[in-house]
Parts: C-alpha cells; structure tokens; sequence
C-alpha cells in the first residue's frame, strides 16, 4: 500500500503539534506501509519539498498555499491514499482525489470556523483558507478526529458530513523520547532559580494558545513562583507587541518572569517541562493538544483550560487540574487559572503525585504504534470500499 502524506510542516520544519504529530505519524508508518512525504519547502532526504510560485510572492499567503497544493496534487500520481493535513495541504488531497480517482483522508488538527482571529493573520485569505476546508472535508472519505471533543467540533462546523466518515484516532507521544531529564543548563543559563517553584508554558503566540491570560493570570501567582514562557512564532506583528508590553508590565510587577522568546531545541524544552512544577496550558482552543502529553510524559503536573480534546488528556484532580474556559467571562478564568496553579504549588507532595500520574497515563495510554496502525485499518478500510 502505497500513502502519499501531504503537510505544510516536516522536519526540519516544525513549529507546532501539526507537524509534530506528522513527524512521529510517519515515523510509525513506515514500519507499516509505504509512506512518500509531500511538505511545503525544500527536498529533504525522506520528503518531497513543494514551494509556492514565485508570482505570488507578494500575494496574499493563501493564494502562495495553493499554488503549493497544484504542484503536491501533481506529484502524488501513483499513491493509493492521500493523506492530508491542515487547511495548508487540504486542497492538495482534494484536487489530487479528483486528479487522480484515490481516496483522500484528512486529519483535523483544527478547524477555521473555530479560529476567527485567523482573519488577523491572514485577512482576506482567512475566507480561501475556510472555503478550502470546508470543501476537503465535505468531499473526503474518511476524516481523522484527534479527540471526541474534536469529532463534536467537525460535525457542528459541517453539519452536512456524514457522521460514519468522522473517526476518532487520537494523537499520541514517544515517551522513550519525552521523558524526565536531569540537566538544567539551559535554565541556570537563562537565570531560573531551581529552588523556587517554576510554571511552565510551551507554545506559539496565538489567540488560541491563551497566552495573554496566562500573563494575566500570573499577577496572581503565590510569591515567589517563577512563570518561564517558552512562547516565539507570534501570528502576527500585533499579538507579538500586545505580548512584550504584557510581559514587561508583567516583569515590572513581580520578579522571575522569563520570557524565552526564541526557537527551543527538543533538550531546551525538555529541561523546562521536567524542571516545572506546574505546566500550564491556558488554550481557548484545542482539539487535544500534545503539549499536555509531552508535559505529562516529562513529569510536570498540568493546570490546563477544559476545552476541546484537553479532558480527554488531563485527568482533573488526578495528572492535573483543570480550569473552564468561558468566552464571556475571561477575567474569571485568568482568575481561576491562577488558584488552580496557587493550590497545586502549595502541595508539592500532591504535585509530584500527579507528575508521576501523567507520565503513567502518557505512557499506557497513548503510543504513535497504537496510532499508525488504527490508521492503517483506516486505510485499508476504504480501499476495501467497492468503487
């Protein structure tokens, strides 16, 4: 069986749980059927690179996206599934299922009717982006949910897909990769104090990642307590200003904020996740997030929003806490983030308990081997389909 996999994000090339998801994706894959990689950029050794046409270079980003998709629809002759992944790829799996008469899967990692600030980032792009989803998905055979929360979110967004093609595989972690590490170089580097109390944040500027209520929040933090922010790839020049002047109002008012605003190595975010005593996760949307399983699996207990698949990552009460999010009410969420992050600090023999529960439950319950091959039987079940 031969699977062509379309992505905008693969090593080198990753910068979020997109990418990381189809990095270890294939990873298992390839043990199972024959794998060919399509990603935006350049070739790499184990993947076929795809740039947009130089004409577009000053057009809108969804226009150059496309014109990226044309060229993987092209190329993909030969593959007997198309695989695609994110509204980037979406249409290159549409056009190459209509090009070439093969079945085209989708991966929901997101979903644009769930993510309007995008329009900041992409203006008018942000109606091509939403049109090029919403067509993928309402002509595709099968669609991969990365969580119940997930599949709930695609039927409501597309209520006119057939509930039968919507399948629930989640997203899983290498825990022989994500797990406890001892060093702390990079923390003493960058001034953390590894004898107070550290909360941690990983992740990229966005509306959706909920950064700006975790800077809020953190006013309220038990003295004392550390806030290290690895957060960088802000969406656009504006949230990246609302961001520094937060923090540096942040930093005016209380001592040991970090801001690590640069690109982290896997090492540099796993001394932060396995140093923290709390990882917090402030996302207003999250089909299930990653990085909980990789703080997890590093030992960190999670104080998290309760929204999309994260429940279904982070036992409240027992690897965690969970906060609710309300739209309506964010002054009182960034409050209840903060007392959730104030209780599990105050017992750290209860911390260190949920610690050892989240890298328990990332272990026994989530593994890409598990993940690759439901994907498979995926697979094979449409090509069993009579044509």
């Amino acid at each position: 069986m031969r699977i062509a996999i379309l992505t905008r994000e693969f090593p080198p090339d990753i910068y979020g749980g997109a990418g990381v998801h189809v990095d270890y994706l294939v990873r298992d894959l390839r043990s199972l059927v024959d794998v060919d990689v399509h990603a935006f950029g350049e070739n790499r050794d184990d993947a076929v690179g795809h740039v947009a046409d130089p004409r577009l270079a000053e057009a809108n980003p969804a226009l150059q996206t496309l014109s990226i998709d044309l060229t993987m629809a092209a190329d993909t002759a030969g593959a007997q599934i198309l695989h695609s992944h994110t509204w980037y790829a979406n249409m290159a799996g549409h056009w190459g299922k209509l090009l070439h008469g093969v079945p085209h899967v989708v991966t929901a990692h997101s979903l644009e009717p769930r993510r309007p600030w995008k329009a900041e980032q992409l203006g008018g792009g942000y109606r091509v982006s939403s049109w090029a989803e919403k067509t993928a998905y309402e002509s595709a055979d099968a669609i991969i949910a990365v969580s119940d929360g997930m599949r709930g979110d695609i039927l409501d967004c597309y209520p006119q897909l057939d509930p039968a093609k919507v399948h629930v595989i989640r997203n899983g972690i290498d825990t022989q990769i994500y797990q406890p590490v001892a060093d702390r170089s990079f923390l003493t580097e960058n001034g953390i104090d590894l004898d107070a109390p550290i909360v941690a944040f990983v992740g990229r500027i966005t509306r959706q990642k909920g950064v700006k209520h975790l800077i809020a929040a953190a006013h309220r933090f038990a003295p004392g307590a550390q806030l290290v922010l690895c957060a960088g790839a802000p969406d656009t020049p504006e949230i990246a200003a609302e961001t520094a002047a937060a923090v540096a109002e942040l930093q005016a008012a209380r001592p040991g904020v970090f801001w690590l605003d640069g690109m982290l190595t896997l090492d540099q975010v796993k001394q932060v996740l396995s140093a923290a005593d709390v990882f917090c996760c402030p996302s207003v949307y999250e089909p299930l997030g990653i990085v909980n399983l990789e703080a997890m699996a590093c030992e960190s207990a999670v104080v998290a929003s309760d929204v999309g698949g994260i429940p279904e990552v982070v036992q409240d009460g027992v690897t965690g806490l969970l906060v609710h999010y309300d739209q309506q009410d964010t002054e009182a969420f960034e409050r209840d983030i903060a007392a959730r992050v104030n209780e599990v600090l105050a017992d750290p023999e209860r911390a260190r308990a949920m610690a050892l529960a989240g890298r328990a439950r990332a272990v026994e319950s989530f593994s890409w081997n598990a993940v690759a091959g439901q994907t498979v039987d995926l697979y094979r079940s449409l090509l069993d389909q009579p044509s």
